[in-house]
C-alpha cells in the first residue's frame, strides 16, 4: 500500500475529485465534498443495496453541495435514489443534508442523541448569542477583545448550515446491527467528539466506518459548550478509545469522516489515548497558577492558536480542564471577572 508513516497506511494517495467516485470494495462507494473550514472537506460513503442507496453522512446544506449531490446521482451513483440516508452523529457537515434526502423519500437512521440535538439545534436559531452563552463565554476567560465582538453579533446558527429535520427517525444503539451495501454491520457506540456517535463495523470483511470518532492525522475536537457547561468529553473520549481498542486489528481498513482512508486502527487508537494523556499531563503542570481555559492553549496545543481557530480551542480547553477537576487533579473557583481558574492539587 503507497503512502504511509508509523504504521498508518494509506491505500488511496487522493481523494476523489469532486462529483466522482472512488471504489472501496463492492457496493461501497467513496465521495468527497467541500468544506468551506480548516479540514476543508468531509468524505461520504454510498452502501449499494441493489436498488437504491444506503449514505453515511451527508456533507453541509449549501448550494454547492446539493449540486454535487447531484452530480454523483446521476453519475457514479448510476441514477439510483437514495433509499436511507445514515448519520454518525450531529455535527452540520455530517447531518447537513439529512432532512433534504427525507424530503426527497429517504430513511434516516442515526441515534437517539444524535437526532434529538440535531433536531433541537436547527430549531434554536438565535439573532444574538443567549445569555447561558455569553455566561460561558465569561466563565472560560473569553479573550476580551474576541467576546465584544461576538456579544453583540449574529451566531453561526446549527440552522445557517443544517436544512430543516421533518419528523421520524430510526434509531441505532450499541449492540444492534445494520445491512447495507451486502453486508452486515455491527453497531459501537462513541463519545467525546459527540455524544452516542455511530461507528460500524463489517462482519462480511475489514471495513470500519468511524465517522469523526478515529481520524488518521488529527484528534477530533474534544469541546464543551453552554448546553452542557460541565460536561466531560475528554474521559468520554478516553473510554471509548479503550474500548474500541478491545476490537481494533490490524485487518481493519478505516473509511473516517475526514483525511484519507487507513490500516493501522491498534495504532492509532494508542496514539489518541497517548495523544491527551500528555496534553492533560502538560496541562496539569502549567496550572501551578490559577489560570482560565482561555489562559492555557500553549500547553495544549503548542502553536499560535489564530482567530478562525479560537472558538474550537477555547471550548476543547474548557474539555481538559473540566476533565482534571473531575478527577481530582485540580481545584476551581470563580475570578473576579467571572471565569473560571484551575489550580493544580
Amino acid at each position: 500500500m503507497p503512502g504511509g508513516q508509523g504504521g498508518i497506511r494509506y491505500p488511496w494517495e487522493a481523494f476523489p475529485a469532486e462529483g466522482e467516485a472512488t471504489q472501496i470494495a463492492e457496493g461501497v462507494l467513496w465521495c468527497s465534498l467541500p468544506l468551506p473550514s480548516p479540514l476543508k472537506q468531509i468524505n461520504v460513503y454510498a452502501l449499494d443495496d441493489g436498488d437504491g442507496w444506503t449514505i453515511v453522512d451527508t456533507g453541509l446544506n449549501s448550494g454547492l453541495t446539493r449540486a454535487l449531490w447531484e452530480t454523483l446521482l446521476a453519475g457514479p451513483l448510476a441514477g439510483k435514489p437514495v433509499s436511507r440516508v445514515l448519520v454518525t452523529h450531529h455535527h452540520p457537515d455530517h447531518v447537513g443534508l439529512a432532512g433534504w434526502f427525507q424530503s426527497r423519500g429517504a430513511a434516516l437512521i442515526t441515534t437517539r442523541t444524535a437526532w434529538l440535538f440535531a433536531r433541537m439545534l436547527t430549531l434554536d436559531e438565535q439573532a444574538v448569542p443567549t445569555p447561558e452563552s455569553l455566561a460561558f463565554w465569561r466563565g472560560a476567560g473569553m479573550n476580551p477583545d474576541i467576546y465584544a465582538e461576538r456579544e453583540t453579533s449574529r451566531p453561526l446558527n446549527f440552522a445557517d448550515m443544517v436544512a430543516p429535520l421533518p419528523l421520524g427517525f430510526t434509531r441505532i444503539a450499541q449492540g444492534d446491527t445494520l445491512t447495507a451495501g451486502g453486508r452486515t454491520w455491527d453497531i459501537h457506540i462513541g463519545n467525546g467528539h459527540a455524544p452516542e456517535h455511530a461507528t460500524l463495523w463489517s462482519r462480511d470483511d475489514d471495513l470500519v466506518l468511524a465517522g469523526d470518532q478515529v481520524l488518521p492525522s488529527i484528534s477530533s475536537n474534544l469541546g464543551v459548550y453552554a448546553t452542557e457547561p460541565e460536561a466531560d468529553p475528554v474521559g468520554d473520549w478516553l473510554e471509548s478509545c479503550e474500548r474500541l481498542s478491545q476490537i481494533a486489528e490490524e485487518r481493519h481498513l478505516v473509511l473516517p469522516g475526514h483525511k484519507r482512508p487507513f490500516t493501522g486502527l491498534p495504532l492509532r487508537l494508542r496514539q489518541l489515548i497517548a495523544n491527551h494523556h500528555g496534553s492533560l499531563a502538560r496541562l496539569l503542570e502549567y496550572l501551578d497558577e490559577p489560570r482560565a481555559a482561555g489562559e492555557c492553549f500553549a500547553p495544549l496545543y503548542k502553536r499560535r492558536i489564530g482567530p478562525g481557530e479560537y472558538g474550537l480551542a477555547l471550548v476543547e480547553a474548557v474539555g481538559h480542564l473540566n476533565h482534571l477537576h473531575r478527577q481530582g487533579a485540580a481545584s476551581r473557583e470563580r475570578r473576579d471577572d467571572g471565569a473560571w481558574v484551575f489550580r493544580r492539587l
